[in-house]
């Protein structure tokens, strides 16, 4: 698997180089530092508020007692900066936040079942959220080209809005249990014991229907916060746009992320649905890779620290984790 995702964030490199060189590196690379400290700055404090405005989305699904809204941004935290910065498939660092948020004092079902809503609520807005980028595209006349690649996003997307919408009625069939049974006498992973406890877990998140409701909106508000990071980028960039513009190209820009999730950061296929998606609206090729990279300055500089506050969690060392000694021992957890 480690070598799978090795050579997948390699292939992803290779294409960003690929398209970059093309396109014109100087050209890129000017544009690029236009962004400046302060302007990074900017951009980082915006996701940075994304992350936590999320945490609350994700404690509103969980059962009072609750626990401190600053642990469940700290997870969140970690979460967002596992799956942005380390070669693992993108529920990576919701596994982990799952068994942190377990760790920290909340029932292994629930923790897991929180996860999966909260997975859910974030993955059903973003529905809408392209849905409305679509609208927008169409509404200006332009990008049909792009139509394939938004259609992949929205095919990604939807197995796993009805995967979860299933997942209690599937937990609940005994075929599970016995499938857990078989995989638990040849690996040895405690799996049986902890289905009930995920099976309630899950239950009691998706019928409590006002945390469920809160996880929805809040997600919402955050789809579109994330606008103001493209609309910024743009104008530090030098290119300033429109606000429905932004929405269209962040909403898109999603979708065709999603459909490169097999890349680790999906690198190359961001920058490419970029290219794509700018020149709908005009924005040359150097601009629209750069604004790909100013997108991913958030993420190192919010996600760097992430998987500092991760380290001191787990009390481990990370080069244990990147190897898998310590990380692979503690993954044995009932209902994770």
């Amino acid at each position: 698997m480690k070598t799978a995702a090795g050579f997948a964030l390699l292939l992803g490199l290779s294409l960003f180089a690929a398209l970059t060189f093309y396109e014109g590196a100087g050209d890129v690379a000017k544009a690029f530092a236009s962004v400046g400290f302060g302007g990074a700055f900017a951009l980082a404090a915006l996701r940075l508020a994304q992350t936590f405005l999320s945490s609350f989305a994700w404690r509103a699904l969980l059962s009072r007692p609750r626990p401190r809204a600053w642990l469940v941004a700290r997870l969140r935290w970690v979460r967002e900066s596992v799956n942005n910065l380390l070669p693992v498939a993108q529920i990576g660092g919701d596994v982990l936040g799952a068994r942190l948020l377990r760790n920290g004092g909340v029932p292994g079902g629930l923790a897991s079942a929180s996860v999966i809503g909260d997975l859910l609520a974030q993955t059903a807005t973003q529905v809408v959220f392209t849905l409305l980028g679509v609208f927008f595209l169409v509404d200006s006349g332009a990008g049909s080209d792009l139509a394939f690649a938004v259609v992949i996003g929205l095919v990604m997307m939807a197995p796993a809005l009805t995967g979860f919408w299933l997942a209690p009625r599937l937990l609940s069939m005994g075929w599970i249990d016995r499938l857990a049974a078989y995989v638990e006498r040849g690996a040895g992973w405690a799996l049986v014991s902890g289905l009930p406890a995920l099976r309630e877990g899950l239950d009691g998140v998706l019928r409590r229907r006002s945390g469920l409701a809160a996880a929805l909106a809040i997600h919402m508000g955050i789809w579109f916060l994330g606008v103001f990071e493209i609309w910024l980028a743009l104008y530090l960039l030098g290119d300033p746009r429109s606000f429905a513009i932004a929405l269209t190209i962040e909403s898109l820009g999603h979708a065709v992320r999603a459909a490169g999730f097999l890349i680790p950061g999906a690198w190359g296929i961001q920058e490419g649905g970029f290219i794509a998606l700018c020149a709908a609206f005009g924005i040359g090729s150097p601009t629209a890779i750069a604004l790909s990279l100013t997108k991913r300055i958030p993420d190192f500089v919010c996600g760097a620290p992430g998987l500092w506050v991760w380290r001191k969690m787990e009390g481990s060392n990370l080069r244990d984790v990147f190897f898998g000694q310590k990380f692979s021992a503690r993954e044995e957890s009932h209902g994770l």
